[in-house]
């Protein structure tokens, strides 16, 4: 089995991958830590033969994290930021300061699309361009979803917008507090997401896939106005694209890897644009 982890600063998640069969045989999720309990916090390693990470953590985190796995498992790839990888140039001018978790998401969007925006919606909701070719341009960062509503203390933080709320009841204007700080929130991020997608394929000249990850994708996919696809695994993805393991990932095969629509033709995304400007 492999063992593929993405560790955040709050929550780590992990899966077990079939070696012969690329299949997804588990998955879970903890509070990151330092010390790790196999069995767990993470799967039995006795059925384990190789690790992948990316992590975002602290330092002493990963350290701690990878000496537990090299003491059991034979393998343990651990991912790191750098200049070029995979066709793409980093953007960053210090690449290895570049949240790894990026770096693999812009690597798994560029493989399968050729060029693409990915959008990771978690603590922090990033935002990353590669343009065809393989340039990364560097991203955008803002508060993602709870960490909006932990900075206004107004004691709602534990009333979670539900994701399948449909966006127009979301963008409609909130009737008690709770509802008037989620519907806020919601429009905060999603308009971000809109107007910075938009503003840079007009700045680029080209249309982009849009890809969507992390806990809180399907609800911000409900606000966003052009066609995208959601993409769970794209971390992971990336980890399968920088060390392939089984016969399918050799060949190119991304676990999960969805349908990507054809983004909305740039001239309407301009239109758009041009018309919130007015506004």
């Amino acid at each position: 089995m492999i063992l593929d982890l993405d560790i955040g600063n709050t929550l780590s998640k992990w899966r077990l991958k079939d070696i012969s069969s690329s299949e997804i045989r588990s998955r879970g999720a903890v509070w990151t830590r330092e010390e790790w309990r196999p069995g767990a916090d993470i799967p039995d390693l006795d059925v384990v033969s190789a690790v992948r990470i990316s992590s975002v953590a602290r330092r002493a985190v990963l350290e701690d994290t990878v000496a537990l796995l090299q003491r059991r498992v034979g393998a343990v790839h651990v991912a790191r930021s750098v200049r070029e990888a995979l066709g793409v140039t980093s953007g960053y001018e210090e690449p290895g300061r570049l949240g790894v978790d990026r770096w693999m998401g812009a690597l798994a969007g560029y493989q399968l699309t050729g060029g693409c925006c990915s959008v990771d919606c978690g603590s922090a909701i990033t935002i990353d361009f590669v343009l065809p070719g393989g340039r990364h341009l560097g991203g955008y960062i803002i508060p993602g979803l709870r960490l909006m509503k932990e900075s206004l203390k107004l004691g709602t933080r534990n009333v979670a917008i539900d994701p399948d709320s449909e966006a127009d009841e979301l963008l409609a204007p909130g009737r008690n507090t709770v509802e008037a700080v989620n519907h806020g929130i919601y429009m905060a991020a999603v308009s971000a997401v809109n107007r910075i997608y938009a503003e840079v394929c007009d700045r680029e000249g080209v249309a982009l896939p849009l890809l969507l990850t992390g806990g809180d994708a399907r609800v911000v996919s409900r606000g966003i106005r052009v066609p995208h696809a959601i993409w769970p695994d794209m971390v992971y993805a990336g980890l399968e694209a920088c060390y392939p393991l089984t016969a399918a990932e050799r060949a190119g095969r991304m676990a999960g890897a969805p349908h990507v629509p054809l983004p909305a033709p740039l001239e309407r995304i301009r239109a758009g644009l041009a018309f919130s400007t007015l506004l």
